[in-house]
């Protein structure tokens, strides 16, 4: 890693890193929870943090729990994700460190995570009009036949490991049609977007940044050329519209098309693994799905807000203002638990059970809210949907081969692997899993 990367990494992860070590070991709450501990059960810390109060202040930031407060500080105009770019350390050094900007990637400016109105406006209104229902529903058939080729592949009696061998392969395809990129290419980007991904945590260690930052490079040497042929030739794909109708500049296509493929198969991959996870943990819930089909749509809600993909955000205070009775200086960071607003007991009756019939469960606020609200939700949606009710009508005797291991990261929380036996194949007609 560059001295330029290694005073980033410093700034952005590495006093953060520290800073929350020294407060675990105080026995502080909140930096509890976004370590090891929390990361394998955050729940006790969530209730903890809830029984404090609607807004509590912490060593770090302040923090909510609340699904009110959640949706209400998601929305404000006077709150805004704070740009990673804004390297904090000595002016001498930040000149040093921003002498080679880094490659396009998700985590910095201008990807739209990090851009606040109206620069975010600008940049979200050509991507998202690649999201419409309209375009979602054309892409169902890609979903479909993409689904039905990896469970054709898939043993009868066999094992697999769910993540790698299904999960994430579900969403890389769909991204792979959006963007107009050849199929032979998916292994090296299922690989960049493992790397990339923790850009979008907490304190990750120097070495995993590192990493990120040489697949970030990679994918940007990918990109270069993919865009540049796009120019000459252009497909019918959403990235190749982008291109042609110039409202983003070169550098601006890649940090967004870094943003669907990281973001976008990591989220949904998760989404896929959570559900499949729970299914299995809880077989009386699955009978039930086979017994009421109809309820699938409603059993990834579900899953949505017991475990959702991202489990928490934050917001800076873009100006003085005052929140729940409290004077909040202009740079006030809250984070928000998006997992502990999804089982906030004021809207969820007995918030700790997954029920796929639970009547409210698409009041979550997993894909977010306001004007960063997840613009690829109904595509996720509709992937997991037909994913996971493809795979379980395919193999009704799929069980657990392991207990599944979380990966070591709170803000994109999914496992890492889902060893199941498959058992034995069923064949299917187009119609029952529609």
């Amino acid at each position: 890693m560059t001295r330029q990367y290694w005073l980033r990494w410093f700034s952005l992860h590495g006093v953060p890193r520290v800073v929350l070590r020294v407060q675990s070991r105080k026995g502080a709450t909140f930096a509890r929870m976004m370590g090891p501990e929390g990361i394998a059960d955050p729940h006790p810390y969530i209730e903890t943090i809830r029984s404090q109060g609607r807004l509590v202040k912490t060593p770090l930031p302040w923090v909510t729990c609340d699904h009110a407060l959640v949706r209400s500080v998601l929305r404000d105009d006077r709150f805004g994700v704070r740009s990673s770019a804004r390297i904090q350390i000595p002016k001498v050094l930040q000149r040093f460190a921003n002498r080679v900007p880094p490659p396009a990637n998700p985590a910095d400016p201008p990807a739209m995570l990090r851009m606040n109105p109206p620069d975010h406006t600008a940049m979200r209104k050509p991507v998202v009009s690649a999201f419409t229902p309209r375009a979602v529903k054309k892409l169902r058939d890609t979903v479909e036949t993409g689904t039905e080729e990896l469970l054709d592949a898939m043993p009868s009696g066999g094992s697999i490991e769910l993540v790698e061998s299904f999960a994430s392969r579900v969403p890389i395809a769909i991204i792979f049609d959006i963007l107009g990129m050849p199929r032979e290419d998916q292994e090296k980007f299922l690989a960049w977007g493992k790397d990339m991904t923790p850009m979008l945590d907490v304190g990750i260690s120097r070495r995993t940044y590192g990493r990120a930052m040489q697949a970030a490079q990679s994918l940007n040497d990918y990109l270069d050329r993919h865009i540049e042929k796009l120019r000459r030739e252009p497909g019918d794909d959403i990235l190749s519209n982008l291109v042609q109708s110039g409202d983003l500049d070169h550098y601006a296509l890649k940090a967004n098309a870094s943003i669907i493929i990281g973001a976008g198969f990591e989220t949904t991959a998760n989404l896929i693994g959570h559900c499949v996870s729970l299914l299995l943990r809880l077989p009386e819930q699955l009978d039930r799905l086979r017994a009421e089909p109809q309820l699938w749509p409603n059993a990834v809600e579900e899953a949505l807000r017991y475990e959702p993909p991202v489990f928490i955000t934050a917001r800076q205070a873009l100006t003085d203002l005052e929140l729940e009775g409290v004077q909040l200086p202009q740079g006030s960071m809250v984070m928000l638990s998006l997992a502990g607003a999804n089982r906030d007991p004021a809207v969820f009756t007995d918030p700790q059970r997954f029920d796929v019939a639970r009547p409210n469960a698409n009041e979550h606020l997993s894909f977010s809210y306001g004007v960063h609200a997840c613009f690829g939700a109904s595509l996720a949606r509709m992937e997991a949907t037909h994913a996971v009710r493809s795979l379980f009508e395919r193999f009704p005797d799929m069980r657990a081969a392991a207990p599944p291991r979380l990966r070591q990261q709170l803000t994109f929380r999914g496992y890492a692997p889902v060893p199941v036996h498959l058992g034995r194949k069923v064949q299917v007609t187009p119609s029952t899993v529609a």
